[in-house]
């Protein structure tokens, strides 16, 4: 199958994202398919989408979408908190301004979030060269200027 609706994937993708980990609940979580791993899904019409990731401090994962049952587009990444011994406090608050910079996933910023985000003492920077066809990035978050986490990702559609 050729796929060839950028405008509709990148509108169903912004969605998924917004409505998956960037969300305050747990409504997308599902039963994991892998051992270990945490699973989030999210359905339009004849889009699908599906995070896979195993990890929490440090993670690993891919992200799917599937139109019409077949394969059209994917990302994987791997990273997080690279603090030696950060406190659940500190992680916990991290994580919780990762979600609300990957909120602001736009058709600008597809791939992760914002290019550059900021709230208080947090300051999230996401670089990215190519497009949907095929695309590799790396997002940061500082704290008061210090690299706390640190995340790559690359992907395009699937052919």
């Amino acid at each position: 199958m050729v796929y060839n609706n950028d405008k509709t994937l990148i509108n169903f993708l912004i969605k998924a994202k917004k409505n998956t980990y960037a969300a305050k609940d747990n409504t997308a979580s599902v039963q994991p398919i892998l051992n270990g791993s945490k699973q989030l899904e999210y359905c339009d019409g004849d889009y699908f989408y599906r995070d896979i990731y195993l990890g929490s401090t440090y993670f690993v994962g891919q992200e799917t979408v599937e139109f019409k049952n077949c394969p059209i587009w994917s990302m994987v990444y791997s990273g997080g908190i690279i603090i030696p011994n950060a406190t659940a406090n500190i992680i916990n608050s991290i994580y919780d301004f990762l979600k609300r910079a990957l909120m602001l996933v736009d058709i600008n910023s597809i791939y992760r979030g914002p290019k550059y985000y900021h709230l208080d003492d947090y300051v999230f920077k996401n670089e990215y060269e190519g497009t949907l066809n095929c695309f590799y990035g790396k997002e940061l978050i500082l704290i008061k200027n210090q690299k706390v986490y640190e995340l790559r990702y690359n992907g395009g559609l699937v052919r």
